[in-house]
């Protein structure tokens, strides 16, 4: 009789551990509610949607006779496994091709414009309130500042229509770029 008043509270106990540990077993499997996207995360998103081929015209301000009405071809893709977006812009009669590259930091999206003047600014950029706009502004640039990428808006119209606009430092007068590109088919 001894025994069996000893064994009631064992098995007692081990009953209830067992079902502490459904318990928590059936918490770890529960869905998890994903943490919110980041401002950064969300203006990242939304640049991703650009991926792909677009088309259109450059204007400029004041014009750039070398560039002005040429057609421009830019390819957006994604690229290292979502962690960055490719921007390689092409302009009729012009040899290089400046690549431009978006990417998250940390709780900010940057951007790197290798120029074809030589020279690499970065700015941050933030998506406006209402979602249809990123406007990137100048951080910092490594090579010389003479001439450099300094600002720049990307204005999503709808899915196959977008602008962008650059503004372009020739030592202090800037220079407007406008690309009104619809996704090539």
């Amino acid at each position: 009789m001894k025994s069996h008043r000893f064994m009631l509270p064992v098995v007692l106990m081990s009953l209830t551990t067992v079902a502490f540990a459904q318990s928590d077993a059936h918490k770890m499997d529960a869905p998890k509610t994903p943490a919110p996207k980041s401002e950064a995360q969300s203006s990242f998103d939304t640049m991703k949607t650009l991926a792909g081929s677009w088309e259109g015209p450059v204007t400029t301000s004041p014009q750039a006779v070398e560039v002005e009405g040429k057609p421009a071809q830019i390819l957006l893709r994604v690229t290292s496994r979502g962690n960055a977006l490719m921007h390689d812009l092409t302009i009729a009669g012009i040899p290089d091709n400046p690549i431009t590259m978006f990417y998250l930091d940390s709780d900010r999206m940057l951007l790197t414009h290798f120029c074809d003047a030589g020279n690499r600014p970065r700015m941050t950029g933030k998506m406006s309130a209402d979602g249809k706009k990123v406007e990137f502004e100048f951080l910092d640039i490594a090579g010389n500042p003479q001439y450099h990428m300094h600002h720049a808006v990307f204005t999503l119209i709808d899915e196959n229509h977008h602008t962008e606009d650059w503004t372009f430092m020739m030592k202090d007068n800037p220079i407007q770029v406008h690309f009104d590109l619809q996704r090539k088919k």
